[in-house]
């Protein structure tokens, strides 16, 4: 069996599906770089992102499959998941291969897996939209530092734009290195190495960098906290369905859960 392996990116992954019709090579592992290397004894090969032949598959996509597969196809390429971008060139390839439509066909197993990750992605994006939590800097940007399952960025950040129009924000993804920033006009997407930032450490917020924070932060912080304190019915506290709504994993982002 060969292993195709690609640069992570979604026209990586659709040149791996042109590349297999072009040589009739169907039997084929797809891998990003960071992984390729773990099967050794397979027929290694760097398939090239092309954006061109990208477009091709992609248009073939949209001729065969409904809107609905097609963003099935899109937050499961977002899952970053190995297994994941197995399913989706085994989809493509059972797409592409019959006349009629099979793209909601969820009795075999690529098109269920693309609906079960489709759900996963779709939990953290609905998670990062109700517990994301902003601070206000010094210079008046509003930042939150995330670390999201999957990346779930590109999804929010029509949410927050509509939300925030009157701020400008940034919501940095400390794992992958980049983050969405709305500058009161549009969203851009910036990457930085937060490991380079020189200003000085004001606050713990984050393991990887931190920001000067503006002088009342600390008093909307505080003004939460008792809010949160004083609707909190103690007698009637139950912290195992707690938990199962707002998982541990999130608390890193909540005022009202810090001391």
């Amino acid at each position: 069996m060969a292993t195709y392996c690609f640069d992570g990116s979604i026209i990586g992954l659709l040149s791996c599906v042109f590349r297999a019709f072009q040589f009739k090579d169907f039997q084929v592992y797809v891998s990003s770089d960071a992984h390729a290397q773990n099967r050794l004894f397979d027929d290694f090969i760097q398939v090239a992102s092309n954006d061109e032949q990208a477009q091709r598959v992609w248009q073939g996509l949209r001729q065969r499959t409904s809107s609905q597969s097609q963003r099935n196809f899109y937050y499961t390429f977002l899952s970053e998941n190995q297994s994941a971008y197995q399913h989706l060139f085994n989809y493509c390839l059972y797409v592409f291969q019959h006349k009629y439509k099979v793209d909601e066909n969820y009795g075999h197993p690529d098109v269920l897996a693309l609906a079960q990750w489709t759900k996963q992605v779709g939990r953290e994006k609905h998670r990062m939209e109700a517990f994301v939590r902003f601070k206000k800097c010094q210079d008046g940007l509003f930042l939150s530092l995330v670390r999201p399952d999957f990346n779930v960025l590109p999804l929010i950040e029509r949410h927050f734009k509509a939300r925030y129009q009157d701020q400008t924000w940034l919501i940095y993804d400390e794992k992958r290195k980049y983050g969405i920033y709305y500058d009161l006009q549009q969203v851009h997407q910036i990457e930085m190495n937060a490991n380079q930032v020189d200003s000085k450490l004001a606050t713990g917020f984050s393991q990887s960098f931190t920001v000067e924070l503006d002088e009342q932060e600390w008093l909307y912080d505080q003004l939460w906290k008792d809010y949160f304190h004083s609707v909190n019915i103690q007698a009637r506290q139950n912290m195992k369905l707690h938990i199962q709504y707002v998982p541990k994993r999130y608390w890193r982002y909540m005022n009202e859960k810090s001391i």
